[in-house]
């Protein structure tokens, strides 16, 4: 982690302070100390497990994805931090951009080929993006009329951050099944640009880049379609990620002893939520994901008190805990394995590169 990251954690963490302490300087002191004493210890337990699971569940995901055969298995602590690290550079960058690169770097540490890194991770994108779109679907189906009916200000985000979504994985698809169209559309879209601003060598940059990533894509998408197996598990493990990371808020408001709590109703409204930070272009969602929790949340947790803990308990978990766990991940070197130097490997796969030097 650079300098420029440092500091935009640390401004994080005091923006992350400012807004807690904004939120809760209405509610008296003493009533907070009351609220955590009476909080069941057991659920929040559950609620950490889950974000741990859910930690897990995408490393086994990622596992399966890097999966060859003969080749020597990767030890588990190797993958096991990367969905922290992905965590920490995702919380400090706008948009969360910064996940993607930091796996890249983490996969070349312990000893994978950039190319190939970047294909599999390029593979995991849009199997998580077709999975957080079915769980938002399905959200959609069962809580969105009751968000309409009562925060139509929110639904508007939501619907907003939907489209978004939908026009990413509308590309994607593009790419994958209109390869030569999408290649040719952005072509002209880089023309027109030309013609209107003028002939710049930026545009010229952007456009090799552009099609370079088509190109990147659109091969990787062959490779799903080849390895529909190993798509599958990834694909399953995936959603059992996001179902545990969606299910924390329910046992968190249960640790509150927070009375009628439907479960249906809670995970969909943590799903959409997630499409509303998504949305933010501040590092981490801040503010957005404050405000979302507390206004859809208002309608199930009266008690201001209970409210305001169950947003910082659920903001703990779902996001500091994850950059606590990616500062220790970062912190620790991993064993350094090097596939293509198997003797076993080389027999079976004799096109591998050689040895990439090491990005420490």
């Amino acid at each position: 982690m650079n300098r420029k990251n440092k500091w935009v954690l640390f401004f994080m963490i005091l923006l992350g302070g400012f807004i807690f302490w904004r939120e809760g300087r209405t509610i008296n002191f003493q009533q907070v100390v009351q609220g955590f004493s009476r909080i069941k210890w057991l659920w929040l337990i559950v609620a950490v497990l889950l974000m741990l699971f859910s930690f897990a569940a995408e490393a086994l995901a990622l596992e399966k994805l890097l999966e060859k055969p003969g080749e020597p298995k990767q030890p588990r602590w190797n993958l096991l931090r990367i969905p922290p690290i992905e965590a920490v550079f995702n919380a400090v960058t706008p948009f969360s951009s910064g996940g993607q690169p930091a796996q890249l770097v983490a996969l070349l540490q312990i000893g994978y080929e950039g190319g190939r890194a970047s294909s599999v991770l390029l593979m995991k994108f849009i199997i998580y993006q077709l999975m957080v779109l079915i769980n938002f679907v399905f959200t959609m189906l069962i809580g969105f009329h009751e968000v309409v009916g009562r925060f139509k200000g929110l639904a508007v985000l939501i619907t907003f951050g939907f489209v978004i979504h939908v026009f990413t994985i509308s590309m994607l698809l593009m790419i994958m099944f209109y390869y030569r169209f999408t290649k040719a559309a952005t072509i002209g879209f880089f023309n027109l640009l030309r013609r209107m601003f003028k002939a710049r060598p930026k545009f010229d940059k952007w456009q090799k880049t552009a099609l370079e990533k088509i190109e990147t894509f659109h091969e990787e998408s062959i490779k799903l379609k080849r390895e529909k197996k190993k798509v599958a598990k990834a694909a399953a493990l995936t959603m059992v990620q996001l179902l545990a990371y969606y299910l924390i808020p329910y046992f968190v408001l249960l640790a509150l002893d927070v009375p009628k709590v439907d479960l249906l109703t809670v995970f969909s409204m943590h799903v959409m939520i997630v499409m509303i930070t998504s949305i933010f272009p501040v590092p981490g969602g801040a503010g957005g994901a404050e405000y979302s929790f507390k206004t859809l949340f208002s309608a199930f947790v009266p008690n201001n008190t209970a409210l305001i803990l169950g947003m910082f308990l659920w903001r703990f978990i779902t996001f500091y805990l994850g950059i606590i766990f990616g500062i220790i991940a970062t912190g620790i070197k991993p064993k350094r394995i090097f596939p293509a130097k198997s003797a076993k490997l080389a027999q079976v796969t004799p096109e591998v590169e050689e040895e990439k030097p090491s990005v420490d």
